[in-house]
């Protein structure tokens, strides 16, 4: 398929040169007449090249390179200029052109410009590539789990990580949306830019806009030099805004104008500044109801929720307690340079008993006390925190077999499964689809799974 080519010139004698050299290479070009008209072709996917006059009508050069690495930062553009305004095309090269040729040029310049332009774009688009591969392949590790509710997390972060959309990503205290955040990041094409990372509820609100925006010398009392703000440190990479339903109203508003103008000031600074940034905000409130309670603006909720994600509490992923938990302590055991092995039979249980409450963040700081106190080759029960061993003696459960043998070991778990599978069913009044969706299992997986142990739906208790 042919190389396109989009040559932007108010000159028609320009653009049927420039056309006319192009097509006898080998490309497929389009031409343009202004900015204006040549943005509108840059929505054509299959652009691969601009080539621009620096002089155009109502937009100057460096403005319209500018706008074109913000719409398609993956389009390399070349700059086309005249002897004295070499200094144009150097600020234009500031802006992201790739490259500039002075008039007049001679055919295999132009050709030259155009080959080289492509086949570094095409180094780089393998170099993203293959680091978007990379970070797949650190995600499958990163975030653990075999359960229907961990593969589908990783699936929709694989799906929305190669565009520049917004993310909310939902889900209690300690269920990892960070790590979730962070992946979305570094799976997508702005891995190599900067990832920034701010805590809306841990800095007060009299501070946060200028944590935020930054300020410049005089700007305030106290202001006694210019500080970069946490928009600018994220210039072509991730922005993560933890726990954004705490932000202040006021803040919010501004907030809001930034995601739609892609644009902000500093503090105390008159000159505007364009934002290339990717927000991915995160949140353990409900902010439907703070919207209704007053407590933040439905429109900003709209802008940042492009894309939601809800990451499944810990209590909804059983199947992965055991495999985080063995993870972590051989994470913390090489740590500490401690021999373990792994986690015994009874502990293990004990772990599956447990409602976590603190979701993965509880379970690895219970793995880290466990290791820092065991004495045997194994974490045993006495390990784990008292809060954890008693919800396993209040719960009333069969108790995890001793020396276990593989037939006791799988009636215990059968158990477990089949009160879990009740207490949800329950919970949902015996509707199945809503029941499945609370598991993190399909809904055949369900079906199969009642009709295995022999759940009653008709005869649950109320």
């Amino acid at each position: 398929m042919k190389r396109t080519v989009l040559v932007v010139d108010d000159e028609k004698n320009i653009r049927s040169l420039v056309s006319m050299l192009l097509e006898d290479a080998g490309f497929r070009v389009l031409t343009a007449r202004s900015a204006e008209e040549g943005l509108e072709h840059l929505k054509d996917p299959n652009v691969d090249v601009v080539l621009t006059d620096l002089r155009l009508p109502r937009m100057s050069g460096e403005a319209f390179v500018g706008t074109c690495r913000q719409e398609r930062p993956e389009v390399p553009v070349i700059v086309i200029t005249a002897h004295g305004t070499i200094q144009s095309a150097v600020d234009c090269i500031r802006q992201g052109a790739s490259n500039y040729l002075t008039k007049p040029f001679q055919p295999e310049e132009l050709e030259i410009a155009v080959h080289n332009a492509l086949r570094l774009n095409d180094v780089l688009r393998e170099n993203q590539r293959l680091r978007a591969s990379f970070s797949s392949n650190q995600l499958s590790h990163r975030l653990i789990g075999r359960s229907t509710a961990a593969q589908r997390l990783k699936e929709e972060i694989e799906r929305v990580a190669p565009y520049k959309t917004n993310v909310l990503i939902a889900g209690e205290s300690g269920t990892g949306k960070e790590l979730v955040a962070r992946s979305i990041h570094e799976s997508g094409p702005r891995c190599s830019g900067p990832w920034v990372a701010i805590n809306c509820a841990a800095i007060p609100h009299d501070l946060m806009e200028a944590e935020l925006f930054g300020y410049v010398r005089g700007a305030f009392t106290g202001a006694s030099q210019n500080r970069t703000g946490r928009l600018e440190q994220a210039q072509g990479g991730s922005l993560f805004l933890d726990e954004i339903g705490e932000l202040d109203l006021a803040l919010q508003a501004k907030l809001l104008r930034v995601l739609q103008e892609k644009e902000y000031s500093p503090l105390g600074s008159t000159q505007v500044r364009a934002l290339d940034v990717r927000f991915i905000a995160a949140t353990n409130r409900d902010l439907k109801a703070r919207v209704r309670e007053g407590a933040f603006r439905e429109d900003l909720l709209y802008r940042l929720d492009v894309y939601s994600i809800t990451v499944p509490p810990l209590r909804e992923r059983i199947e992965d307690i055991a495999l985080l938990a063995h993870t972590f302590v051989q994470e913390f055991a090489a740590e500490m340079d401690k021999p373990i092995g792994g986690i015994g039979t009874e502990a293990e249980g004990a772990l599956l008993r447990y409602g976590w409450p603190g979701n993965v963040r509880e379970l690895r700081n219970a793995m880290e006390r466990a290791v820092l106190t065991a004495r045997r080759h194994d974490i045993q029960s006495e390990d784990l925190p008292n809060a954890i061993i008693q919800a396993g003696e209040d719960s009333g459960r069969p108790a995890m077999p001793q020396q276990g043998v593989p037939h006791e070991l799988d009636r215990w778990l059968e158990e477990m499964e089949r009160e879990a599978i009740v207490a949800v069913l329950r919970k949902c009044g015996g509707v199945q689809v809503e029941a499945a969706k609370q598991l993190g299992i399909s809904e055949r997986s369900l079906w199969h799974r009642v009709k295995k142990l022999g759940i009653q739906i008709s005869r649950l208790p109320s």
